[in-house]
């Protein structure tokens, strides 16, 4: 039998503390009163979560558009935590560290799962390099990349950890291979209360996945653009259209491309900045992105972004060309320097901002 929203797992601890309905009202209330930042976060969240609305309202990221509030069944979140349970195997009793943010939704939900799976929770402040008790045991856990990229070392005690809100970079998947953790990537969006799929990246401790796979009762599809569907209807009364270009291999699993909003159409031929971005990652070291300007003759000619006023672009781009990662057609006709580029609160790149601050600059 599914839990109701309004149930509290029996196993729930909260900063190594056992609360009743109740008295979990009291500690949420402490937390926005008295907490810190990312405690008063939390505590307004719980009160959220315990008051008598069937709905939670969230914020979506703004990475590609304007900011929005959605709400969010709260039976729907339950299920979403589920899923994640019954894929990863997570028991009540489990030990999870939270470092997230939890005005966002990907923090939001490791609360969620605590209390829904009756999994012991410990906060840490949420930061670019979390601190935690790195000799504790956890059982599970959930990062960004630049997080994980900056306390992979120190995660030898974290049994299973989901990352996600961006595309690991093959630098930190390389640093990945030589540890032991258990790391999986993660596919979603606010919309689908978190991912709705995840890839195993290879380690030590574990053999990687080629394609995302589908969390339980999910199924994909796609419409005339390529673009992913996405059918859950434990967590979505409708089917969720995505401008995620994917190459479907089932009805539960794919291999993601780029984003349709992304796509470069030089001289006929369509390229996935992402898919560059990864291939560039391997000789850029500074922040970086990939996009274009229009073009009389291509139509769209690929330019390189990077975050740096004083770099040298011809030199770069001879790197690039003898690099022979890119094709001719892949290569970038133009490279802009930029003091830093346009991201975010809680740090994902804005592409289109980005590439207008770029323009800008252009003329």
């Amino acid at each position: 039998m599914t839990p109701h929203f309004t149930k509290i797992h029996n196993r729930f601890k909260l900063n190594g503390h056992h609360f009743s309905f109740e008295a979990l009202k009291e500690v949420a209330y402490s937390l926005v009163k008295e907490g810190e930042s990312f405690e008063q976060d939390i505590g307004q969240f719980l009160m959220d979560w315990l008051d008598a609305s069937s709905t939670v309202s969230v914020k979506t990221s703004g990475s590609t558009g304007v900011p929005k509030t959605i709400k969010i069944q709260k039976q729907y979140m339950v299920n979403s935590a589920i899923a994640t349970g019954d894929y990863f195997k997570l028991e009540p009793g489990d030990t999870a560290l939270h470092c997230l943010p939890s005005k966002f939704i990907a923090g939001k939900m490791m609360l969620v799962r605590a209390l829904v799976l009756g999994l012991e929770l410990e906060c840490v402040q949420p930061s670019s390099s979390p601190v935690w008790e790195t000799e504790k045991h956890y059982d599970f856990s959930a990062m960004v990349p630049l997080q994980l990229s900056n306390v992979l070392s120190a995660t030898q005690n974290i049994s299973k950890l989901i990352v996600g809100g961006a595309k690991l970079s093959d630098d930190l998947k390389t640093r990945i291979l030589q540890t032991h953790l258990k790391c999986y990537e993660t596919y979603g969006m606010t919309e689908t209360i978190t991912h709705v799929a995840v890839k195993a990246v290879t380690s030590k401790g574990q053999n990687g996945d080629i394609y995302f796979k589908a969390l339980p009762n999910v199924n994909f599809s796609q419409d005339e653009r390529d673009c992913l569907v996405v059918d859950a209807p434990t967590i979505s009364k409708d089917t969720i259209v995505t401008n995620d270009v994917v190459d479907l291999k089932s009805e539960t699993s794919f291999e993601w491309l780029g984003r349709y909003d992304n796509v470069i159409n030089s001289g006929g031929l369509k390229l996935f900045p992402e898919q560059l971005e990864e291939l560039l990652s391997k000789i850029i070291t500074e922040p970086f992105m990939v996009s274009s300007i229009p073009d009389d003759v291509l139509g769209q000619k690929v330019v390189l972004i990077v975050e740096s006023e004083t770099l040298d672009h011809a030199i770069l781009l001879e790197t690039i060309k003898s690099s022979k990662f890119l094709s001719k057609q892949q290569l970038p006709k133009q490279i802009v320097g930029l003091k830093r580029l346009v991201y975010t609160k809680n740090g994902k790149l804005q592409r289109q901002k980005t590439k207008q601050l770029a323009i800008d600059t252009l003329t």
